[in-house]
C-alpha cells in the first residue's frame, strides 16, 4: 500500500551538521544563499543560529541534537511538515546521541524524503530539477500495513 503527497514549489529543507561538520554547512548554505532563500529553511540549535548570522537567512530553530533537537526534526517529519534533509554528520566523530541520529534517518527513510549527507549529494538534490518544480512523492503507507497485520493476528 502507498500514498501520493504533493510537494509544493516551495520546498521545507531541515539542515543539520555535527561540530566539526558545521563550517562546511554553513560554507554550503552561503554558496546556496539565492536557491536556499526562496525555501523554508530549518535547523537544529547552534547550526541555525550560525546560518542565521553568517547568511542573513531566516531560519526555523529546533533544540540542539544532543538535546531533543533531532527528535523534533523527527516529529515533523512524521507530520509532513518536513520535505528534504541535508545532514552534514562526521563520520569519524563517535557522538553520545547517535541512536537519536539512527533515529533520524530511518523517519527520513520511512517518509521518504530526499537526505543529503555529503556536500555533493546536497549539490545534486538542489540542483535536480525536480527541486524547483511541484512533485508528487510515493510514500509506503506503514500504518494501513500495519492495521492489517495486527487484524490477521487478532482473527487467528
Amino acid at each position: 500500500m502507498e500514498k501520493r503527497i504533493r510537494l509544493g514549489k516551495k520546498k521545507r529543507i531541515c539542515l543539520v551538521a555535527h561540530d566539526r561538520r558545521k563550517k562546511d554547512l554553513i560554507e554550503w548554505v552561503q554558496f546556496n544563499r539565492g536557491t536556499l532563500s526562496k525555501h523554508e529553511l530549518y535547523a537544529t540549535g547552534t547550526t541555525g543560529s550560525l546560518i542565521e548570522e553568517k547568511t542573513g537567512l531566516k531560519v526555523n530553530r529546533f533544540k540542539s541534537g544532543p538535546l531533543g533537537g533531532d527528535q523534533q526534526i523527527g516529529a515533523k517529519i512524521a507530520e509532513g511538515q518536513i520535505d528534504m534533509l541535508i545532514f552534514f554528520w562526521d563520520p569519524l566523530e563517535p557522538l553520545a546521541h547517535d541512536v537519536d541520529i539512527k533515529a533520524l534517518l530511518r523517519i527520513a527513510t520511512v517518509y521518504n524524503i530526499p537526505v543529503a549527507i555529503t556536500r555533493s549529494s546536497a549539490d545534486f538534490l538542489i540542483s535536480s530539477p525536480l527541486f524547483e518544480k511541484e512533485y508528487e512523492k510515493i510514500e509506503q503507507d506503514y500504518e494501513a500495513e500495519l492495521i492489517e497485520r495486527i487484524k490477521r493476528i487478532v482473527h487467528q
